[in-house]
């Protein structure tokens, strides 16, 4: 396996203060990493550090051994292309339907013509499970269905990580399972997902490593079998303790 993300020593304030306290992360190809911690932990602010939709304060992150902070603009575009990025709230354009949100980043990114566009974007509908939606506008979906064109469009960059960021926190608790199906088959086809989600059933069948953040740094890194049975911080087992209170 290669190492496809690589933060060290990843710093961030807002306002005086500190989201990110010195995070250290190394994702490998193929790797289900499922980011884990209370609100406030700096999670999304960590996701966002990858492809440098939040910049650092301090430290450096690396994307498939470049150097994010030495990289020009236009390097930058391209390396953001390869991660896939799906959203808390979907972030769809209101008046594009199905098909040509899906379609809109290969148009504009990779230059290629509407027409050759839609025919693959219509594949990654097809993928999650709505392309019978296609031509639907995001004001006739539900959420879980606004959520799966998201996932779709993500993939149809072709990316070489998906970085997935609470994608169903802001959904109707019906609607979760539809786009955590979607999500655990494309786990089981060995793409590199990043997920910093609540879902600890997800969390429990489909990581390949849990990272535990609180306070913003990385507390634990394990296996789900030994972070849900055996965690070594007392931070995560007041965590965990804390979820089966509510369960």
């Amino acid at each position: 396996m290669s190492t496809i993300v690589s933060l060290r020593g990843v710093k961030k304030q807002f306002n005086g203060f500190e989201a990110l306290r010195g995070v250290n992360l190394d994702v490998e190809s193929g790797e289900i990493v499922v980011v884990l911690g209370p609100s406030g932990a700096g999670k999304s602010t960590m996701l966002r550090t990858i492809n440098y939709l939040i910049q650092p304060d301090d430290g450096e992150v690396f994307f498939e051994g470049q150097n994010l902070s030495t990289v020009t603009p236009g390097e930058l575009r391209r390396i953001r292309a390869k991660i896939g990025f799906v959203f808390q709230h979907f972030n769809l354009f209101s008046h594009l339907n199905a098909l040509d949100n899906v379609a809109i980043g290969r148009v504009k990114v990779k230059g290629e013509s509407w027409d050759d566009a839609r025919k693959e974007a219509m594949k990654y509908l097809e993928k999650v499970g709505m392309a019978n939606k296609a031509y639907n506008y995001p004001s006739q979906l539900s959420g879980g269905q606004k959520q799966r064109v998201a996932i779709a469009r993500a993939l149809a960059m072709e990316p070489d990580v998906l970085l997935f960021d609470e994608p169903t926190s802001a959904l109707d608790p019906s609607l979760v399972g539809e786009v955590l199906k979607v999500m655990k088959n494309l786990a089981l086809e060995g793409r590199t997902m990043i997920v910093v989600t609540h879902e600890m059933g997800f969390a429990k069948s489909v990581a390949t490593r849990i990272v535990y953040m609180e306070n913003g740094i990385v507390v634990e890194e394990s296996s789900p079998q030994q972070f849900f049975t055996f965690p070594e911080s007392n931070e995560a087992r007041n965590f965990i303790s804390s979820i089966l209170e509510r369960i």
